[in-house]
């Protein structure tokens, strides 16, 4: 097996010295030595003895593409990236062209004509380039409070992942959100989340616990403020949605109501990935269990309803292959819950204009303020306040049973039965 390039110019160095040192006789047979060894030409060889001790020549510098985007434009980037929430480069660079120029009218971000062009035709991979020191500086946990509510379930569809293909507006799921704080003891607010299928459209509303009446309530007032009306309802089989309230009212209603099956939340996926990018996000795993506290978290949700469908771009998978362990999805453009229910055909005209009536009045950075003083006041008021008690831990001792004993004659007589 030939020497690598490597070894051969090791090869070379170390010999070059005696080399240029030696007589005629000594150089020839050097030269012969390095011949065989590398398999070079005489010429080339000789050539490369001579001139291996030579100092190593200075590449040329070549000058370098001067940059595209410059180092002023990080601010303006990392303040749009902020305002967002710290979306991926492929959502924001979606957004930019309308997210710029609204927030130079608001005048939040003070940048020239040609960095606004720059910014808005900015690349995901570049942003997510430039923004990979900010995106380091920027992770948690969850417990599932669901208990199942039997009464109705025989009357109640199951409905699973694979079965959802509703491409309507209307169609929604969802999910409860405990804020326990890593303790279960006592009463806790939660968090209703329902989400479109169709266009990703999401609201939020608080109860105070978990009980139907609240719940109910609470998805009463979140389906008045969708701008068009819910047609299917899909929840978990918890009790405080599996119930009769509920029931009667889609009954009513004429809204389909259904199920997915227990112990499987992939079947609410829609809605569970929404706990961390819609509720987690801002407010976090506190105990939020006060009337104070819920009302500012009702305040959160009301203002990030409007950002949330309004400003915030999303994917949705369009298709899923397989070859062997192997699996590639295909996702669609990016775009807001507005901009998918406004150009779906199914919208209403009235419903379109009213949200393209509030889309006109949204200010994104000063809505972002706003959301962030209040998330602010809530976690300086879950972290000042008294802790809550812990439940004692079970006394084992008294629930355990000393194991009876029978004797074998016991286990095998006869039955006395006739």
């Amino acid at each position: 097996m030939g020497l690598t390039m490597s070894e051969r110019k090791a090869v070379t160095k170390q010999l070059a010295r005696s080399y240029r040192a030696g007589d005629r006789v000594r150089k020839g047979r050097i030269l012969d030595g390095v011949v065989e060894l590398t398999g070079w030409h005489r010429d080339h060889a000789r050539a490369v003895l001579r001139h291996a001790l030579d100092p190593p020549r200075p590449r040329p510098v070549r000058p370098g593409r001067a940059p595209l985007y410059g180092a002023d434009l990080q601010p303006a980037l990392v303040f749009c990236w902020a305002v967002l929430r710290a979306p991926a480069g492929k959502l924001l660079a979606a957004v930019m062209p309308e997210l710029v120029p609204m927030l130079r009218r608001e005048k939040a971000l003070d940048i020239t004509d040609a960095q606004a062009a720059l910014l808005a035709r900015m690349s995901a991979a570049t942003i997510d380039r430039r923004l990979a020191g900010e995106r380091a500086k920027l992770l948690p946990r969850g417990r599932s409070h669901t208990k199942p509510g039997s009464l109705l379930k025989s009357q109640i569809p199951i409905r699973t992942w694979a079965q959802w293909d509703d491409a309507v507006p209307g169609f929604v799921e969802i999910d409860l959100v405990s804020h326990e704080g890593s303790n279960s003891s006592g009463q806790f607010c939660f968090t209703l989340t329902v989400t479109d299928i169709a266009t990703g459209w999401t609201m939020n509303r608080s109860v105070p616990n978990k009980a139907q009446r609240h719940v109910f309530a609470a998805l009463q007032q979140v389906i008045s403020g969708f701008p068009f009306p819910v047609i299917g309802i899909d929840s978990d089989n918890g009790g405080e949605f599996i119930n009769n309230e509920l029931f009667d009212f889609c009954q009513e209603q004429r809204i389909t109501f259904t199920r997915s099956r227990p112990y499987n939340k992939n079947d609410g996926a829609h809605v569970e990935q929404k706990n961390w990018s819609r509720v987690r996000e801002l407010v976090g795993y506190l105990r939020y269990d006060t009337a104070a506290e819920l009302e500012l978290l009702n305040r959160i949700w009301e203002l990030d309803a409007v950002f949330t469908n309004y400003l915030l771009p999303q994917q949705k998978l369009v298709a899923k292959t397989r070859r062997g362990a192997k699996v590639t999805k295909t996702h669609d453009a990016p775009a807001t819950p507005h901009r998918r229910a406004a150009a779906d055909p199914h919208t209403g005209p009235k419903a379109t204009a009213r949200m393209n009536t509030e889309y006109r009045k949204v200010r994104p950075a000063s809505l972002s303020r706003q959301i962030l003083s209040l998330t602010g006041r809530l976690e300086t008021l879950a972290t000042a306040k008294q802790s809550a008690p812990v439940k004692p831990p079970v006394n084992e001792d008294f629930n355990r049973r000393t194991p009876r004993r029978y004797s074998i004659e016991a286990t095998y007589a006869p039955s006395r039965r006739y």
